[in-house]
């Protein structure tokens, strides 16, 4: 086997859908850590300092010392590559060697295991992601494994695909990725595995080791400013939706909210995963896709201007009204008359669900301003029919007429709430062999009145 250039590899994996970090003051949830450390042959290399191996056991021992006095942490280990020595190539060789315990004892063990543990196979690296995930006791918790390796996958398996699946199966989330001296080509291996980070030395890479750790244990804030036309914080009270940028899944779902002195909410959020936010608005916005820094307040501003759309009418029935973008067929949302709504500023198309149907365009919603309409209240018509038949109603429109209701073959009486308006019914019997015998009717409706349409 040759010496390969030092890689190491950490990946976060994540159970719970809302979780926090270890000391969040919202949920205080158990995390579990679980080391994955690569013990092949190539890891006798030396690099800088002394051998990978030593290296690795080096810091990852200052790593677990830093871990053992946090409270709710249970730690892990699994090894691969130190049960049997290459060649042959033994691609099953990968060990749950010390089971999760309370990190102030695991800490001591697995740091005394890793003491014993001698470099000497292959690299199967997928196949110990998925074990690795197995080695959990349950999905409650928040999961976290570390991989340290020096080099890529040597068992003709697919640790992207792996990564990947244990991703949307929420249980891995989107990796970190630290390499040391590792080349272009290889680094763009590993992007489909996680976020990479670039360690040139031994003093880099424990700083990042340290980014790593603050994931992990550090309060993590977050401040979601929604903007006005202006760029001015003063739109809330909107549902937020928070997803793993990765897999697309739903991670926290809030209702914005100011404070007495006009401020947002701090929102604890795990720093793990990277996010896009949607807010939903009418229509709806959604954000770029962000990172965020552990231990640190975040701000994310998102552009959502609003006003109010009410249409208006006196009547009992509850008519509905579809609002569309401007020049477009899909619909965007369906409301009740005379109930207000907030829609982003912009301009609309309306059309009300009376009889017959009214059309508005180019509706303006401007920035806190309500948009009112106020429709004519209706007026009844009973159209009483001498036998069942075939016909409509009709809205005549200077001309011409539209049909605005087919008459029902089966009914004789049809009883219509209408708007103000002249209209037109036509009428055969379904009795009547020839077309002479169609019949029409012209009628008038006022708002607020009832009126009885008999044809003979």
């Amino acid at each position: 086997m040759t010496i390969k250039k030092v890689l190491l590899i950490i990946i976060f994996t994540f159970s719970s859908i809302v979780s926090f970090s270890v000391n969040y003051e919202v949920g205080n949830e158990k995390s579990r850590i679980l080391f994955i450390v690569d013990a092949s042959q190539s890891m006798l290399g030396r690099w800088q300092s002394g051998r990978k191996i030593d290296i690795a056991r080096n810091l990852l021992s200052v790593m677990l010392d830093s871990l053992k006095n946090i409270e709710n942490l249970e730690i892990g280990l699994r090894v691969y590559g130190h049960q049997k020595g290459y060649p042959p190539q033994d691609c099953d060789d990968s060990k749950l060697e010390v089971n999760f315990l309370p990190a102030s004892i695991s800490s001591k063990r697995i740091i005394n295991k890793l003491k014993m543990i001698r470099a000497r196979g292959t690299t199967p690296i997928a196949k110990s992601l998925e074990e690795g995930a197995l080695d959990f006791p349950d999905k409650k918790t928040r999961n976290i494994v570390i991989l340290i390796t020096d080099g890529k996958e040597e068992c003709n398996m697919n640790p992207c695909a792996v990564s990947e699946m244990y991703q949307r199966k929420d249980i891995i989330l989107k990796p970190f990725v630290i390499g040391i001296g590792l080349d272009k080509d290889w680094k763009n291996e590993f992007d489909c595995i996680g976020k990479f980070f670039d360690a040139s030395n031994e003093n880099e890479f424990s700083n990042i080791l340290n980014i790593v750790i603050s994931h992990i244990v550090d309060n993590t804030t977050l401040q979601v400013n929604l903007l006005d036309n202006d760029n001015n914080n003063t739109e809330t009270n909107i549902s937020m939706t928070f997803y793993d940028s990765y897999t697309n899944l739903e991670k926290y779902n809030y209702v914005h909210t100011m404070n007495q002195f006009g401020n947002p909410d701090t929102m604890y959020i795990d720093p793990i995963m990277d996010y896009y936010i949607v807010a939903h608005t009418i229509p709806k916005v959604k954000s770029n896709v962000f990172e965020v820094i552990p231990g640190k307040h975040n701000v994310i501003s998102l552009k959502t201007p609003q006003g109010e759309l009410e249409f208006k009418m006196n009547s009992k029935t509850d008519y509905q009204y579809i609002v569309r973008k401007q020049n477009s067929d899909s619909t965007l949302f369906v409301n009740n008359i005379n109930n207000v709504k907030k829609f982003l500023t912009g301009a609309y198309d309306v059309e009300l669900l009376t009889l017959p149907r009214m059309y508005f365009e180019d509706v303006k919603i401007e920035q806190n301003t309500k948009t009112t309409y106020t429709i004519p209240t209706p007026g009844i018509a009973n159209i009483i029919l001498p036998s069942k038949g075939y016909g409509g109603l009709y809205l005549k429109k200077a001309d011409k007429i539209e049909l605005i209701y087919p008459i029902d073959a089966k009914k004789t009486q049809h009883k219509l709430t209408l708007l103000p308006g002249d209209y037109k019914v036509i009428f055969k019997s379904k009795n009547a062999k020839q077309y002479i015998y169609t019949k029409q009717e012209d009628f008038k409706i006022k708002s607020g009145s009832s009126q009885i349409i008999k044809i003979n």
